[in-house]
């Protein structure tokens, strides 16, 4: 997951990242971090994990557009 992806998939949500703190259990702080594209591996994945159980799909360069993107595969609240 890239910082834009991060961010793209928030946007779709419509999630902030405080209301993403409240879901993972993680400091905002930490979540601001992965808006920079910085981040540990397993906070990364973490946080991938919550956004797909939500609906995210994380898609990688070349299959749908020329760069990494996202979709929503249907809202699961």
């Amino acid at each position: 997951m890239t910082a834009d992806q991060f961010r793209m998939a928030k946007a779709a949500l419509g999630i902030a990242n405080p209301d993403l703190a409240e879901a993972t259990g993680l400091h905002r702080n930490t979540l601001n971090k992965l808006d920079k594209g910085e981040g540990k591996a397993s906070t990364v994945q973490l946080v991938r994990l919550t956004l797909e159980a939500r609906g995210i799909q994380f898609l990688e360069s070349g299959e749908v557009a020329a760069g990494p993107g996202v979709a929503m595969r249907g809202r699961v609240a």
